[in-house]
């Protein structure tokens, strides 16, 4: 038996034939594969066919269960309960940003949303946490918190590294009230601190009710380490961060010292609320924040016409750049609020505003 040659003329292979000595060519062979290859197509289509039918039923079980991947969540917060995607101007160019209106449940959140330090939008926090444990009707002044030598030296201490403190004296007393004014207003660190121990006995037990009531309000990328957000390890997001600002808001005491532009307390004498867009373009509150970590943070709410009707938005803008983070933040929150509510001729009739205060210089920590 011969061994395999090449066939000059046609150059198809030939072999020894196993049956009775006979030959077979490759055109032979030939119309074997493609058989074969119709065969492959034709299971591969089936293959494909079955897989489609099964992601179909999936999406369809998915949706019928009504459970949405995070992802999903992400879009639909984004979207809001109309549906429809926010132009990407709506924005600020740098940091975060969230907000709702009155009447929608979803919180429309930003591009970027990621856990990131929130300097003093932190106090949001540690004000509701005390108003929860401690509450204030209005025209209620509260218990009195006496300030003792420790406090004077932690006041101290702060004060050499920069931070944002009032002045105070051992044996001072404030009430609660002013307590939270002088945490709210121009954003005292060394308060937050008096406040976390008065409440809760030690700093690190308060700050366990801080991230106790986050889990509680559904801020699953919120982690607080202190009570003042100095530490840049208190991290959030602006959507997690709108969540609490709604439900801050909803207590009168909260919302009417925010609503404050100054306050007297007993050593210190009259503080400014840090806020300077407090009473224009419809600005009710809340919170300014600034670190160097942090960039420009404002939690906010504003008043606005919206398509003739009266409406709150509620917003927080995280990580804005500038020489002045403060007034950063301020900026990028007055500019975000006039894209959402449209051209001044949309609003409807004009809120009344108070006089409008020089611009603040002063660049502080937390």
């Amino acid at each position: 038996m011969s061994r395999a040659y090449r066939k000059p003329d046609t150059g198809l292979q030939r072999r020894p034939a196993l049956n009775g000595g006979m030959t077979y060519g490759n055109r032979a062979r030939t119309r074997t594969r493609r058989i074969r290859v119709r065969r492959i197509r034709v299971a591969g289509l089936l293959a494909v066919s079955a897989t489609i039918a099964v992601s179909l039923g999936s999406l369809l079980v998915s949706s019928s269960s009504g459970t949405e991947s995070p992802g999903d969540l992400l879009r639909s917060e984004r979207r809001g309960e109309s549906g429809k995607a926010l132009p990407s101007t709506v924005w600020p160019a740098h940091g975060q940003a969230a907000f709702v209106e009155t009447g929608r449940s979803h919180i429309q959140a930003g591009p970027n949303q990621h856990a990131a330090a929130i300097a003093s939008v932190a106090k949001v926090m540690t004000a509701y946490v005390v108003l929860r444990d401690h509450p204030l009707l209005p025209g209620e002044d509260g218990p009195a918190i006496t300030i003792g030598d420790a406090d004077v030296a932690d006041t101290d201490r702060r004060l050499r590294q920069q931070e944002s403190v009032v002045a105070v004296a051992a044996g001072e007393q404030l009430t609660e009230r002013q307590a939270l004014e002088a945490l709210l207003l121009p954003s005292a660190n060394n308060i937050a601190a008096v406040l976390a121990r008065w409440d809760a006995g030690s700093l690190d037990r308060f700050v366990g009710r801080m991230n106790s009531h986050a889990r509680l309000l559904g801020m699953t990328l919120t982690r607080y380490t202190d009570p003042s957000g100095y530490d840049d390890a208190t991290v959030s997001t602006a959507a997690d961060q709108v969540r609490l600002v709604v439900e801050a808001m909803r207590l009168p005491v909260f919302a009417r010292i925010v609503g404050t532009p100054s306050a007297t307390l007993p050593v210190a004498g009259t503080v400014q609320n840090t806020n300077s867009l407090l009473g224009y373009h419809g600005f009710v509150g809340v919170k300014t924040g600034s670190t160097s970590a942090a960039g420009g943070c404002f939690a906010f709410r504003a008043i606005r016409w919206i398509a003739g009707e009266r409406k709150a938005i509620t917003g927080v803008v995280l990580g804005q750049p500038g020489h002045n983070r403060i007034s950063a933040g301020l900026a990028a929150a007055d500019a975000m609020v006039d894209r959402i509510a449209g051209p001044a001729r949309d609003r409807g009739p004009s809120l009344p505003e108070r006089p409008r205060p020089p611009a603040r210089s002063a660049q502080v920590a937390g």
